[in-house]
């Protein structure tokens, strides 16, 4: 019998009912049905078969379908580790059910992020910006705002310089320098290129006190918002603000944060624009599938904001440190709804360091954890199903220290302690866990693949788990611990060096595995009788030390002392010889706001000091730049950039950061997921890490005992 529908053809919600019911009765069956050994492995190779064929299926309907899959797998995995693996009877132990019930609980919490990630991304919304009327008269009135306190100036300034370049008109733009610093070189800055430099009294509630301040002394309708190195593009109102007016219940529009230098992952493992970076999942494609569900929120920074929405719930929010997602929330809660539009429209910086990066991460860990203990979004009044289910995703993500710690460690309580924390052979526990594990990863490649290749999250989450699991506890436990802290930008890594201090927690790490790899090892060729659960769990340290050995390699800062990013990046130009009147078409191969990398004309010979002139994007600017020679020969010319009045200085940001397309190939450029290659990746980066630990724990060693024997061979000298 088909399933009621109505009028249009669509299915109502008895329809769906129906369709439930149909499908929960074979669904139970899949997952309580308990098989033999060779049952079961003729089961998983069935799934795991058909998730690789499905995953060549380019229809959104057949990915749901893998999701489903999937989901099934980790179920049946699941209800059989509840109800056959569990450490209970008169030949266990109270520390074998402790162990075992830490890697359920971990399994579990997998389990929900994995469900409700897959509701989160299972069909981005893909949102368009809507154009604007033709009527410039009827245009909101605009406010940007660019909150800084301890950033230097030379950050701040392109900022500044590409908000004023932003196609709006004039009588309704204004732009406000919120200087929590209440620095006087701002002061001045902001009076010599025409913009507002707000100040406030104190400092309090940090950058959304601070944004606050700025909403009482401010009129606009609307309000963008860029942290202070986040670099507009020129279009970045005509891409938003037609959302806005469209639709008078929108009260935010957010956009990407897209970052045109390497974070500390990708500066220390060289894989800058070749590996898709820890941001990107979320900005790339989690974002768009919120928009799905009226569930996209704010960022803090690349966004527009409407003031009627902003001021019916008494301003942003300033009872948690991650004041973006709580003040959308909140929004949410109130009727508002919000709009992603996934096209970068600014570009800022990436964190210099690792430690600066778990920094952040610890400060965006400890918010997400307030927010759900102060207003919890499976409780919280006003909001829809599909909004709970990701801003709860959302805030559980960072919960995740505990449970990848366990998973670090658990094969350990079994090759150390001979805990028996999965009472079940060895092959059984394979062949229920892997089509649990390779059908989520199949699925997630499928889903995730231009976004985060296979294997990543494991060495992200190792880099913070330990640092982000006290904090998440505590806020949790009392939402007003903890403060505010900013991330520094802007600075330099002055030299090559292991960071042992951040990476205390991963060599400790390292060693227990490596222990454990030993000792299993060793077991495996003197125990028979269980050298299939020996080998299970040797299996499992050895990847474990793979995944910290990534961590370690993360951990080995690279040399970085420019003070200014290059950007590669091919734009037309114009390059002379100062004061000369013949020119050469050209075109740049890097650019920075300190120098810039050119092709070299075969007709022009300088040479090293001589002052040339080049003018960027030539029938959009008639503005010379002054520079001198650094190098030239093998058909490129690099120049050093000289002083800058404030028009070349603006000439210079708005063709390097300020153009519409400024970002829009980035994205285009990496490879999509493989798996296997993604393992082999990290799998070289774990060895490499590894390696390094390993010749600096040695290094360490012979420090300590070298003076020992100096000491011993004076006294026998003497």
């Amino acid at each position: 019998m088909p399933a009621p529908r109505d009028g249009g053809g669509r299915l109502t919600g008895v329809g769906w009912l129906l369709l439930a019911v149909l499908f929960a009765v074979p669904a139970y069956v899949v997952v309580v049905t308990p098989f033999a050994l060779e049952w079961q492995a003729l089961c998983a190779v069935v799934m795991i078969g058909a998730a690789l064929l499905m995953r060549h299926a380019k229809s959104r309907q057949m990915l749901i379908a893998l999701m489903v899959v999937s989901l099934l797998a980790s179920s049946r995995y699941l209800y059989w580790r509840l109800t056959q693996t569990l450490p209970i009877g008169p030949q266990f132990d109270g520390w074998d059910l402790f162990l075992a019930s830490g890697l359920v609980f971990a399994e579990l919490y997998a389990y929900v992020i994995l469900l409700f990630g897959f509701v989160q991304t299972a069909w981005p919304l893909g949102r368009k910006p809507v154009p604007l009327p033709e009527d410039e008269s009827s245009w909101p009135t605009v406010d940007v705002f660019i909150p800084t306190y301890n950033e230097p100036l030379k950050v701040v300034r392109p900022t500044v310089l590409a908000a004023l370049a932003l196609d709006w008109p004039r009588d309704k733009l204004r732009i406000h320098v919120l200087d929590d610093g209440r620095r006087e070189e701002f002061r001045t800055f902001c009076e010599t290129v025409g913009v507002v430099h707000v100040t406030r009294a104190d400092n309090k509630h940090a950058k959304a006190g601070n944004i606050n301040a700025a909403l009482k002394k401010t009129h606009g309708e609307l309000i963008a918002i860029f942290d202070c190195d986040h670099i507009p593009t020129r279009s970045f109102l005509q891409f938003t603000v037609g959302t806005m007016m469209a639709d008078p219940t929108v009260s935010l529009v957010q956009t990407p944060h897209h970052f045109f230098s390497p974070d500390p992952f990708e500066r220390n493992l060289n894989t800058f624009r070749k590996v898709p970076n820890e941001g990107e999942l979320f900005y790339g494609l989690i974002q768009d599938g919120n928009d799905f569900w009226d569930a996209s929120f704010f960022c803090g920074s690349c966004a527009v904001l409407r003031r009627t929405a902003l001021e019916q719930i008494g301003g942003i929010a300033t009872e948690t440190v991650t004041e973006d997602a709580h003040t959308s929330l909140r929004m949410h809660a109130r009727g508002w709804t919000s709009a992603y539009i996934n096209i970068p429209q600014a570009a800022g910086l990436a964190t210099e360091s690792l430690s600066a990066h778990v920094g952040q991460r610890i400060r965006w860990a400890r918010g997400m954890a307030q927010i759900f203990r102060v207003d919890n979004p499976f409780l919280m009044k006003g909001l829809k199903a599909g909004q709970r289910i990701c801003y709860a995703n959302a805030m559980m993500h960072f919960f995740y220290g505990l449970p990848r710690l366990i998973f670090l460690t658990s094969p350990l309580g079994y090759l150390l302690l001979g805990a028996d924390i999965i009472a079940a052979q060895g092959w059984m526990v394979l062949a229920y866990a892997a089509p649990h594990v390779l059908l989520a990863t199949i699925t997630n490649s499928r889903v995730q693949g231009r976004f985060r290749h296979s294997f990543w999250s494991e060495a992200y989450e190792t880099v913070l788990a330990l640092f982000i699991l006290w904090p998440t506890l505590l806020a949790f436990i009392n939402p007003r611990l903890g403060k505010f802290n900013v991330t520094a930008k802007g600075g330099i890594v002055n030299r090559d060096y292991f960071d042992k201090d951040i990476a205390r927690p991963y060599y400790f790490l390292f060693l227990l595995n490596a222990l454990g790899f030993a000792v299993g090892l060793v077991r495996f060729f003197t125990d028979a009788e269980h050298a299939d659960t020996v080998l299970l769990n040797v299996g499992w340290t050895f990847y474990n030390l793979l995944i910290i050995g990534c961590a370690l390699a993360v951990a080995s800062e690279r040399r970085q002392v420019r003070h200014s990013v290059r950007v590669r990046v091919r734009l037309p130009a114009l390059l002379r010889r100062r004061g000369a009147q013949q020119t050469f078409e050209v075109s740049t191969l890097d650019v920075s706001d300190r120098g810039i990398a050119l092709d070299l004309p075969e007709a022009l010979n300088v040479e090293p000091g001589e002052p040339v002139q080049v003018v960027l994007i030539p029938q959009r600017s008639d503005v010379w730049l002054d520079g001198s020679v650094r190098r030239a020969g093998h058909g490129m010319l690099a120049m050093e950039i000289g002083e800058m009045n404030i028009e070349q200085e603006s000439a210079l940001v708005n063709a390097l950061y300020g153009r519409a397309d400024a970002w829009l190939q980035w994205r285009d450029m990496r490879a999509v997921d493989r798996p296997l290659l993604a393992l082999r990746e990290v799998a070289r980066f774990g060895l490499l890490g590894g390696f390094k630990f390993t010749r600096w724990l040695g290094g360490e060693i012979v420090r300590l005992v070298s003076p020992r024997r100096q000491g011993t061979a004076t006294q026998g000298d003497g």
